[in-house]
């Protein structure tokens, strides 16, 4: 447009050019005025569609970052909602597990359980194995690594033959680490190689265990439920609250663990204390099928110090350690069957490590105690004894 408008300056110019100069100067200045003022009017229009263009791109910008939060917004919403609606089918799923009854009637099913649990206590113990061995001495301790908070446990199914192992972090917690393998768990430096399963609720304490594909875990409510929970079917199918009366906790050390549930040779058991007999640990036989209490039997282990504990070949082993840590030591042993007792079983002490055992789980396939001592993950190997050869 300007070349062309140039030309006929130039033309007009040429034409004229013979004429009288002043005229000549009217039409070149005449022209030039015309040029000036579109020029003039072309700027004005470019800054104007400038200007629009610019205020156009921010109110899409600003219409894009609201999208943006809104998506956002929308996104944390389903996700909110996808873990309402998940824990509503888990406590769905527990709650059909229970069998409702009149308030009267479940009185008297307690009154009973407690008035059978004492019975039981005076029961002869009937062996279901011929497991004889005791513990004689740690012959190996071995550290796996450091992982997780100060208390916890690690443990493989101790009824089964799987390679993988269970991690449960921290004596408050709700999500169960799975390694595939001992391998992985001891290189990984984080979680990305274990799988999570969220429990249905929160655990209490270090005392829980992984038996033939369930999980056997405590849950604080008004009173202490063992949970049974299916690792297959990531659902709860059994629960139960133990006739136990005024609970208190079980180790002196330990202060979170009220109910330590542990796995021998024979099956189950728990461990656990009582304000009726506060001084020392009781012992009771866990069905794993029902939840039901066998039998029960009031220990001459004290409470006091006691950091830990387990069983071997239906013997209780408590191991001791002081407040200000030093070597653990097993300084007290009850046999159900009253073949032992402390004074025939020599002290086995562990060796001098970090802290104060949080948890310690006998493997009875393994012939070995995973143990979580203050934060560090770690297999004692034990040597073990016919109890014949006890002197």
């Amino acid at each position: 447009m300007m070349a062309g408008i140039v030309a006929c300056i130039l033309l007009g110019f040429v034409t004229v050019i013979t004429a009288q100069p002043q005229a000549v100067l009217e039409y070149i200045q005449g022209r030039m005025g015309v040029l000036e003022e579109r020029i003039a009017q072309w700027h004005d229009q470019s800054s104007r569609y400038s200007g629009e263009l610019r205020d156009f791109k921010n109110q899409v910008l600003k219409m894009l970052e609201n999208i943006e939060k809104e998506r956002e917004s929308l996104r944390n919403e389903m996700e909110n909602s996808n873990v309402r609606v998940d824990r509503l089918e888990r406590e769905v799923d527990y709650f059909e597990t229970q069998n409702s009854a009149p308030t009267c009637v479940e009185i008297d099913e307690k009154l009973t359980e407690l008035h059978d649990a004492k019975k039981k206590k005076k029961e002869k113990y009937e062996k279901i194995t011929d497991c004889s061995d005791t513990i004689s001495q740690v012959t190996a301790m071995k550290i796996l690594k450091r992982f997780g908070s100060s208390a916890g446990l690690w443990t493989k199914d101790l009824a089964g033959n799987s390679d993988r192992i269970y991690v449960f972090d921290g004596a408050f917690n709700d999500t169960v680490y799975v390694f595939p393998r001992m391998k992985e768990f001891t290189l990984s430096s984080t979680t990305r190689k274990a799988a999570k399963i969220k429990l249905p609720f929160p655990w209490i304490g270090t005392g829980h265990i992984v038996y033939d594909g369930n999980l056997y875990y405590i849950r604080q409510g008004n009173e202490f439920q063992v949970i049974k929970f299916s690792l297959a079917n990531k659902t709860i199918i059994d629960s139960a609250v133990l006739p136990i009366e005024q609970q208190v906790p079980v180790y002196g050390l330990s202060k979170f663990n009220y109910i330590d549930i542990v796995a021998d040779e024979e099956g189950l058991w728990v461990i656990y204390a009582t304000k009726e007999n506060e001084k020392n640990i009781c012992l009771a036989k866990l069905d794993p099928s029902s939840l039901s209490i066998e039998q029960m039997w009031d220990t001459p282990c004290p409470i006091e110090n006691a950091e830990s504990a387990f069983v071997v070949c239906g013997s209780l082993y408590v191991v001791y350690n002081t407040k200000l840590p030093s070597r653990s030591r097993i300084q007290c042993v009850f046999d159900v069957s009253g073949t032992i007792s402390s004074e025939n079983v020599p002290i086995v002490y562990f060796p001098k490590r970090y802290g104060s055992h949080s948890s310690m789980k006998y493997n009875p396939r393994e012939k070995q105690i995973y143990a979580w001592d203050d934060g560090y993950q770690m297999i004692y190997k034990l040597n073990m004894k016919h109890r014949d050869e006890l002197n």
